[in-house]
C-alpha cells in the first residue's frame, strides 16, 4: 500500500484499512435513493439478504462476462475513481475495481464467515451505507474472531494480501451491538459516524461501555477486481470496465 495510505491502517491488522466518511451524507442521501429505486427484478432475494451484482456475472470458470456499471457510482459520486486514489487497487490487473456486489441487510441479518474466492485480486473495498455494523475476521478453520470492526455508516474498509487470502470474514445475526461484548481494532478510528444512542447520525461522542448500538437497514457495495473479464462478443481479455 502506497505510504499515503499509512494513517487508516488498522492497529493489530495485516493490511487492513478502515477510512471514515469516506462519503459525505449527501452523497449518501443519493446513493441510497438511487439504490431504492433500481428495478426489482435487479435483486436477487437469498434466505437471510437480498443482493445485486454490477459489471457482470462469473461463469463457472471464473471468468466475468463484463456489463457496464451503474452511473451513479461511476459519475457521481465517482466512487471508482474515489477508491483507485487511495492506492488500494494499485498492483491489480485492472489498478480499479471491475465488479461490485450490493448487499441489503435488514437488522437481524447477517452473513456467515466466507472467503471470496480465487476469481478476484486479493483486495476488497466494503462501503457502508444506511447503518453500521460489525465485521468479524477469523482464522481458518472459523471460531473465535481474531479481529473485528465497527463499520459506520459512510466508512470505508480494505482488505488485502494475507488478511484477505488467510482470513474469513463474516457478520453476525443480530438486530444490535452491544460496546464491550468485542473489541473493536478500530476504536480509535471511530465515532463521526455514530451518535450516542444507538442511532446512525453523526454525533460528537463515542458510545459507552454496555450500550447497544442498534442496526438499521445497512447497504454494503463491496468492490473487487476480477482478472479475467469477457467482453460482449466473446473477446477474454483483462481491460479496464467503467
Amino acid at each position: 500500500m502506497p505510504l499515503r495510505f499509512a494513517e487508516y491502517h488498522v492497529p493489530g491488522s495485516e493490511n487492513t484499512y478502515y477510512i471514515p466518511n469516506f462519503v459525505t451524507e449527501d452523497e449518501e442521501v443519493f446513493l441510497l435513493r438511487k439504490i431504492q429505486e433500481t428495478p426489482q427484478l435487479k435483486w436477487k432475494q437469498l434466505s437471510n439478504r437480498r443482493l445485486q451484482i454490477w459489471g457482470g456475472d462469473l461463469t463457472v470458470k471464473n471468468v466475468m462476462i463484463v456489463q457496464p456499471l451503474p452511473p451513479f457510482i461511476c459519475d457521481y459520486p465517482d466512487l471508482i475513481s474515489r477508491i483507485v486514489s487511495t492506492g488500494a487497487f494499485d498492483d491489480s490487473p485492472h489498478q480499479r475495481p471491475n465488479h461490485v456486489i450490493l448487499n441489503e441487510y435488514h437488522p437481524g441479518q447477517g452473513i456467515m464467515p466466507h472467503q471470496d474466492g480465487p476469481a478476484y485480486h486479493p483486495v476488497v473495498a466494503t462501503l457502508s451505507l444506511g447503518s453500521h455494523t460489525l465485521m468479524h475476521y477469523y482464522d481458518l478453520p472459523a471460531r473465535e474472531p481474531v479481529l473485528s470492526l465497527l463499520l459506520e455508516p459512510r466508512s470505508l474498509v480494505i482488505t488485502a494480501q494475507e488478511q484477505y487470502i488467510a482470513h474469513a470474514h463474516g457478520i453476525d445475526s443480530v438486530t444490535g451491538d452491544r460496546v464491550g461484548e468485542f473489541v473493536w481494532a478500530n476504536a480509535e478510528m471511530v465515532g463521526r459516524g455514530l451518535g450516542g444512542r444507538g442511532q446512525d447520525s453523526v454525533g460528537p461522542s463515542l458510545p459507552t461501555e454496555g450500550e447497544v448500538l442498534l442496526r438499521g437497514t445497512r447497504y454494503s457495495l463491496t468492490f473487487r477486481d476480477v482478472a479475467r473479464v469477457m467482453n460482449v462478443g466473446g473477446r477474454l481479455g483483462t481491460a479496464p470496465t467503467r
